[in-house]
Formats: structure tokens, C-alpha cells, sequence
């Protein structure tokens, strides 16, 4: 008989790590949410005007996405720009396929009138940083080579513009945005184009805390315990919150004014725990010179517009999601 697995780690009902070194990450927090974590599969016809199909970049690697396809409508050019997304979860739970996600970013497909290409992203512990972002700048090396024709895929090929690429990610995900952006700046990326990048809620944080990290409330999507014991588990053995990558604004960060940046669409929710850092972010876009356009949404918390039953129930919560949508599409269309 196998002796029995002791939880080592826990995280706020969405992960626990064993002495072993697996990792559950079944939800066991309030049922009610469950179904946002529930996978839902690619269709290929038309559902509420999206079409979805998952394709392997890479088949050494892995490297796996999900292509949200809208309805051609009259009025659409005739090609569309893409959105490369990399999904939230602190770098160590969620899914691109995650009805979360899917919720959400068919609609911001047919909104915003573009293909979404959403990158799985390995996760931590397991995988730990910079794995994601590795992950998230091979995406952009695989649309690449779509645009010229390297690799094959139908849908790209025929809808998508690749003079108008915009990376785009959540909670998390924001921080891939900035770290391939990064790296793009640095890259022969023709015959395709990074036309902006569009952190949301990015987790930008110091090892001290901050004012809005002390007298913020805590929402389902973010705890001072998610905080914490995510980027433990997600950053490299013996990084602080310090690292590069969860603070782009710090002193070991490559210094912002020097960086090749697209112009920033950055979203920022009036209730986030980490406001304070993140507008430390922005503030340093600023003095470094570069096009930065700031996204508030008012009296709403990190990643509001992902909670479905909030979005659906709550009036104040689905006027401020509408309108970030429409920040995003204005964005796009103004570049």
C-alpha cells in the first residue's frame, strides 16, 4: 500500500501541492463558481457568431492555442486583427479553454471585430518562470511564421491581418504582455507587425507591500493569498517579487526608457489590490517616453469583467465591462 500524499502548499481553493510535487488543481472553493472552470471544447461551425478550433505551433514543444474565429459580417474588412491572449491565474491555475475565458473572449472577438489566437500556457510549479513567457514569445514566433507562410492555418490565413497584431492578457497574463512585447522589440518579426499591446490588471507587485494591497477588499480573483503564494510558486527558486518579471518598474528590470515598445493600451480596475504597483508601471511608461494609454475602470476589483455571474447579475459590473471592451476595440482601430 502507498503511503498517503501530505498537502505542503495550499492556495485559496484553487491549488494543492503535495510532498510529492503533483499538483491538484480542482476547484474545491464555493460550488456556485465551479462552472467557470469547466473546459469547453472547439466547435468549428458558428456558435453566437464565433467559431473556435485548437491547433498544436508546435509539435516538439507542445506549444498549443485556441482560435476564436467571429462571423463574417458586411461591414468587415476584409481582413481582421488578431489579438494574442495569454491567460491570468498567476501563473499557476487556469486554462485557455476554460469557460472563464471562452465567455469572454468570444464576445471581445465579436466586439472588437478580431481573430483571438489564446496561447495555453505551461504552468507553475511545475513549470516555473519564465516558462509562460517563453511560451507566450513562441506563440508570437508561430504566428510569424504563419504570416509567411512557414506553417499552415486555413483560418489565419484567409481572416487574419498581420500587420495588426496586439498582445493582449490578464491578471498575469498582463506581465507576458510586457515580457513579449519586450522581446519583440528586440526581433525581425516580418512580415508581421506588433501594432500594441494591452495589459489588463497586469500583476505588477513589489516585495513590500503596498497602500492598496493593505486597504483594498479581497475579491475571488484576488486574495493577499494568491499574491503571495502564486508568485512563490511561480517565480524562480529563491526570486523575490522584486524579479523583472513581476516588477517591470524595479531597479533589476531592464530600464523602460530604453526598451522597443508598441504603443500600451494599459487597464487598470479602481479596486485592485495591486493598483498602487500597477500605476507605478504607468507612471514609468510615462517618464520613459513611451505611448501609453490608461484603461480605469471605476469602483470595480482585479479582473471584474471575467466573473460571469457578476457581469450577468450586477448593473455596475457589466456597464464597466462593456466599456472596457470598448477602450479595446477603440484601440485596435486606432492602430
Amino acid at each position: 500500500m502507498l503511503p498517503e500524499k501530505k498537502v505542503i502548499d495550499e492556495v485559496s481553493g484553487w491549488l494543492r501541492v503535495f510532498d510529492d510535487g503533483s499538483v491538484d488543481r480542482t476547484w474545491t472553493g464555493p460550488p456556485q463558481v465551479k462552472f467557470m472552470s469547466a473546459l469547453v471544447p472547439p466547435h468549428h461551425h458558428f456558435i453566437d457568431g464565433v467559431a473556435i478550433a485548437d491547433v498544436v505551433g508546435d509539435q516538439d514543444s507542445g506549444l498549443k492555442l485556441r482560435i476564436y474565429l467571429p462571423e463574417k459580417q458586411e461591414d468587415d474588412p476584409e481582413k481582421l486583427p488578431v489579438l494574442l491572449h495569454f491567460h491570468g491565474g498567476g501563473f499557476c491555475i487556469s486554462q485557455a479553454d476554460w469557460f472563464m475565458y471562452y465567455s469572454v473572449y468570444t464576445r471581445l472577438a465579436r466586439t472588437a471585430r478580431a481573430v483571438v489566437v489564446s496561447v495555453f500556457l505551461r504552468l507553475a510549479p511545475e513549470h516555473r518562470l519564465p516558462a509562460a513567457c517563453d511560451d507566450g514569445f513562441a506563440a508570437l514566433l508561430w504566428l510569424r511564421s504563419v504570416a509567411g507562410g512557414q506553417k499552415q492555418q486555413p483560418w489565419l490565413h484567409d481572416h487574419a491581418d498581420f500587420n495588426r497584431v496586439f498582445l493582449i492578457g490578464d491578471s498575469s497574463g498582463g506581465n507576458i504582455v510586457h515580457q513579449v512585447a519586450s522581446r519583440a522589440g528586440r526581433e525581425n518579426l516580418e512580415p508581421l507587425r506588433v501594432a500594441g499591446a494591452i495589459p489588463i490588471h497586469p500583476g505588477f507587485c513589489r516585495s513590500q507591500r503596498s497602500k492598496s494591497e493593505m486597504e483594498q477588499p479581497e475579491t475571488p480573483f484576488l486574495t493577499l493569498d494568491m499574491v503571495d503564494k502564486f508568485l512563490r510558486l511561480a517565480l524562480p527558486v529563491g526570486a523575490t517579487k522584486d524579479h523583472p518579471i513581476t516588477c517591470p518598474m524595479g531597479e533589476a528590470a531592464p530600464a523602460i526608457e530604453k526598451l522597443k515598445l508598441p504603443p500600451y493600451l494599459y487597464c487598470v480596475a479602481e479596486q485592485d489590490l495591486i493598483k498602487d504597483t500597477e500605476m507605478e508601471f504607468y507612471e514609468a511608461m510615462k517618464r520613459g517616453g513611451k505611448e501609453v494609454e490608461l484603461a480605469m475602470s471605476e469602483g470595480v476589483g482585479h479582473s471584474f469583467y471575467l466573473n460571469k455571474i457578476a457581469v450577468d447579475m450586477d448593473p455596475k459590473t457589466a456597464q464597466e465591462t462593456q466599456k472596457l471592451f470598448q477602450a479595446i476595440k477603440d484601440f485596435i482601430h486606432n492602430h
